[in-house]
């Protein structure tokens, strides 16, 4: 099965190709000469800017930890220390290039806007593959480089595998992890604090409409949009990738089967994504409109005809490779296909009912917006009340893909699921990044003083844009649940944990303080917003008192402090809720045994997938009912139902795109620490 290392090497060869190809014809797209290509470059090196200071105060950390598990380690699992950085660069340079290609497809996104609305998406969707084809490219090249190292001095024997390559594996995602996490909460401090500032003083107190140039705080709210929802939703996926890889690959190689079928089943997950990074490169060139037709269609083509390709090549690859075998007592080729099916299908369901809670025009989202009509209160407690109905469907959904999945093939079956929920990872991460870049060409149309046609079209596309986030972060959630829960099976193998018992005082303690961990978590997130947004207020109140012709459009406000502001915050902010998500399973570990940790992990991932899907559909539910009022010419709406609409949105800001994403990394996060120092835990409490 060697050679099956090297279908992650030609998958990774043939994504970052086509990604390199896609860039290139984004550069060569044309620019509309003066207002708008100078607002771009503010956004762009706003953007990259605030990357590269975060990415410095990264590096002593990455540095610090890796000492950590060079020195923790014992014999080749030491290695482990260069796949954890191997693992961070790759996560951290997949969000550079993706966010460098966003930067350039805006502007140009808003010319060809201008043309018409196909050639708007086109630019705006292939902008948005870029992020899509590299995460998945880089992962896999990750991935390839330490397998083909490691296998080359040590060999494919399944003990070897098992006890020391795997574990070295782990370090690769704890490495993506890491990254990840300090991206989306340091994205999302940013972001946030410059909307809430730009929407509350600029919207509310002074009444001009959303992306207005004389708005001091708009720069730094578009920038925010590419470092939250770009950068920061590709690392968040590019780990939960990783992971699930990884995750399945260790449970396959622990199955109840024979070496030669263990050695398949270790191996099958690299040669699925392959499959699955092929079939989305297809579904991409589906993804066309017609003026006066629904872009959601167009993605949305591209999106399920990617998974059905996956889908009907995936059944005879399983039948070629499995056939006449069985494992865990009686699982054959059959029940591999569907487990892995089962976790695609699962993605697609949890998307529809996210969909359906925070959809415009939806049940849910007018229900929100007849309550703004009675103000700010009744509109908070129906958004509140929406976000926590929203949990139901999708736990049920993750609940009953867990159970078929188990059912058919085992903890191998939960794993193979869960990647089967991100085969598609690169359209899937394609149609996400398209939507801030939309974001973007509208906010540029209107600061570039472009016919109101161009803000109708590109208002089309980011309508369809916040849908699509929104949906993404189901899949999010979804995968992570999955993903928490394969790696936690993979500690419990290597630690040697048979049954939880959850009258073990020691393993009830470690729940309790799990399912507290998320409260902890989002309230410094949330809190770091407020402080951020609240300087950044006072910053934008104090240029409309102090230069009275920003209103009347005489003078230019002073964007770059705005953007100082959030640079600034986030890049202060995000480290304690970072800190506690990495300490908390080291310190559990070692003061309370494997069995308390695995308690906190159980805590930790049911609390985190609850709080997660709550904030993530509360706040897209208070967006899109803002969006309502705004766009929607029935409605009979009034300045305070406005208003009040405004400040639910702002309220929902740092749910959905700060704390509520951060959760998602944060239980995944924690459930690799703790298969990463499972072996050390095994020699300290002997």
């Amino acid at each position: 099965m060697s050679w099956v290392i090297f279908i992650a090497l030609a998958t990774s060869i043939i994504t970052l190709g086509f990604a390199l190809l896609r860039t290139k014809w984004i550069y060569k797209q044309p620019i509309k000469e003066g207002k708008l290509k100078d607002i771009a470059g503010h956004i762009s090196d706003g953007a990259m800017a605030f990357l590269k200071r975060e990415y410095k105060i990264l590096i002593p950390f990455i540095l610090v930890v890796a000492l950590f598990l060079g020195i923790g380690n014992k014999g080749y699992i030491k290695l482990q220390f260069i796949s954890f950085m191997l693992g961070a660069f790759c996560s951290g340079f997949a969000g550079y290039i993706g966010m460098k290609v966003a930067t350039a497809s805006n502007s140009r996104t808003t010319t060809a806007a201008e043309k018409s609305l196909n050639s708007g998406l086109k630019v705006a969707f292939t902008g948005g593959s870029v992020m899509g084809l590299t995460v998945t490219g880089l992962a896999l090249l990750g991935l390839f480089i330490i397998l083909v190292i490691t296998t080359t001095m040590l060999g494919m024997e399944n003990t070897t595998l098992k006890n020391i390559i795997f574990p070295i594996l782990t370090g690769y995602s704890l490495g993506a992890s890491s990254v990840a996490l300090f991206a989306r909460v340091g994205g999302g401090i940013y972001t946030k604090a410059a909307d809430v500032g730009a929407d509350l003083v600029g919207k509310v107190e002074a009444g001009i409409p959303e992306d207005d140039p004389r708005n001091p705080a708009t720069i730094a709210d578009n920038v925010g949009d590419n470092v939250g929802d770009v950068a920061g939703m590709g690392a968040d996926l590019f780990e939960s990738f990783v992971g699930s890889i990884v995750g399945a690959m260790i449970l396959g190689i622990s199955a109840v089967a024979s070496d030669t079928i263990q050695l398949k089943l270790a191996f099958f997950p690299l040669i699925i994504v392959g499959i699955g990074a092929v079939a989305s490169i297809i579904g991409m060139y589906f993804v066309k409109v017609k003026d006066g037709k629904s872009p959601q269609k167009a993605l949305n083509t591209g999106t399920f005809g990617a998974a059905f390709l996956t889908t009907i090549i995936i059944l005879p690859v399983s039948y070629l490779i499995f056939k006449n075998e069985t494992f865990n007592s009686g699982s054959n080729y059959l029940d591999i296909f569907v487990a892995t099916i089962t976790g695609l299908a699962a993605g697609v369901c949890i998307g529809i009912s996210t969909e359906m809670f925070t959809g415009t025009g939806t049940g849910p989202v007018k229900k929100i917006v007849k309550a703004c009509k009675t103000g700010s209160a009744t509109n908070i407690i129906s958004g509140l009340g929406v976000g926590m109905l929203s949990t139901v469907a999708p736990i049920l959904i993750i609940a009953a893909a867990i159970l078929i999945s188990h059912k058919l093939a085992g903890f191998y079956g939960v794993g193979i699921s869960a990647l089967g929920m991100l085969l598609t990872l690169s359209i899937q991460l394609a149609v996400d990044a398209y939507g801030p870049i939309a974001d973007n060409a509208g906010g540029l149309a209107v600061m570039a003083e472009f016919p109101k046609i161009v803000r109708e079209r590109t208002d089309e596309l980011d309508a369809v844009g916040n849908t699509t986030a929104a949906i993404g972060k189901g899949f999010a959630i979804g995968s992570a649940a999955l993903t928490s829960i394969i790696l936690f099976a993979s500690f419990q193998e290597i630690c040697g944990i048979e049954v939880i018992n959850l009258i073990d005082t020691k393993v009830l303690a470690g729940v309790f303080i799990g399912a507290m961990i998320p409260f902890l978590f989002s309230a410094l997130a949330i809190d770091a917003v407020g402080k951020a947004a609240f300087d950044m207020i006072e910053e934008v109140r104090r240029q409309f008192k102090e230069k009275k012709g920003i209103i009347e459009g005489t003078e230019i406000p002073d964007y770059k402090k705005c953007v100082d502001i959030s640079t600034k915050s986030a890049l202060n902010k995000m480290m304690p809720p970072g800190i506690i998500a990495i300490l908390t399973p080291v310190l559990i570990g070692f003061t309370g045994g494997p069995n308390m940790l695995a308690g906190l992990l159980v805590g930790v991932t049911a609390s985190g997938v609850l709080m997660a899907t709550f904030m993530s559909n509360s706040g897209g539910a208070w967006d899109n009912a803002k969006k309502m009022i705004e766009a929607d010419k029935t409605v009979q709406k009034t300045e305070e139902m406005y208003k009040a609409s405004v400040v639910g949105d702002t309220v929902g800001d740092p749910f959905k795109d700060t704390a509520g994403p951060s959760l998602n990394i944060l239980i995944k996060l924690m459930a690799v620490i703790s298969l990463v120092i499972a072996p050390m835990l095994n020699v300290f409490w002997g």
